[in-house]
């Protein structure tokens, strides 16, 4: 991961992919997107690969933790902060759950995980050597992160006391809820919306979906399914541009984004 002096404190830095078949997610995604992946070859860090297009780092890829046995396969969201361990605190009394205490990564950083109000698990990183994106929002690389989550509200407010993220809100017109984007500061760092009304599964809990910026989403699509993903959202538009989610052969959910430019 790159070096920079932007803060990233508060900020989506990163993001992985937990996969039931390691190898089989890094076949599709460098098919599909053209990433160089490179598996970290230091047993400590369990096989975990480094997507970086152009050298530079843009996505990890590994198996599932230790204790996680059996979940599927699923994308995590990074927020980046300067004290895992305080962050952790912030977590507990805004009412979420600490999954996974800040662990240190030898030479890398602090990762946690925790688990909103809402559900949704979302994840921090404290960086040392290696601080997160080498590049995103460039064709091929992180676009945007978005929260679905059953009972919104409450996840907001706790995003709002965790993170210091205010609410920029979007109408969506008669009968859909409002998109909301996640503010740091004047910068939109982020989205959600409620699922409560939408045409999804019932059974679907709250989740944070990891998008990727393309530079034509309809093409990208094509080429997904042809890889062996699924359909989940269709290419469609929206008021900033187009966009479709779709499920990789290992069963993550992952999103195409495109932006006027």
């Amino acid at each position: 991961m790159a070096e920079t002096q932007v803060s990233v404190a508060a900020r989506p830095i990163w993001i992985d992919l937990a996969s039931t078949d390691p190898a089989g997610s890094r076949e599709f995604y460098s098919k599909l997107f053209g990433w160089q992946i490179e598996v970290q070859a230091d047993p400590q860090y369990g096989g975990y690969g480094l997507a970086r297009i152009e050298g530079k780092d843009v996505a990890g890829i590994g198996g599932q933790m230790p204790g996680s046995e059996g979940m599927p396969s699923a994308w995590s969201i990074y927020v980046g902060t300067d004290d895992a361990s305080a962050l952790a605190g912030k977590v507990e009394a805004a009412g979420g759950k600490v999954v996974a205490q800040p662990m240190k990564i030898p030479d890398v950083g602090t990762m946690a995980v925790f688990q909103d109000p809402s559900g949704a698990f979302v994840s921090a990183y404290q960086p040392e050597t290696m601080r997160g994106f080498g590049a995103s929002g460039v064709a091929n690389a992180y676009g945007w992160a978005e929260l679905n989550a059953r009972g919104f509200e409450a996840a907001a407010a706790f995003y709002r006391a965790v993170f210091g993220w205010q609410e920029r809100v979007n109408p969506m017109g008669e009968g859909q809820p409002p998109y909301i984007e996640f503010l740091l500061g004047e910068d939109s760092v982020a989205g959600g919306m409620e699922m409560q009304g939408l045409p999804v599964p019932a059974e679907m809990p709250s989740h944070w979906t990891a998008y990727f910026g393309v530079s034509s989403v309809d093409a990208m699509f094509e080429q997904a399914i042809k890889l062996g993903a699924k359909e989940m959202i269709a290419p469609t538009d929206f008021p900033g541009g187009r966009f479709a989610v779709l499920s990789d052969p290992q069963g993550a959910q992952f999103g195409l984004l495109s932006l006027p430019s």
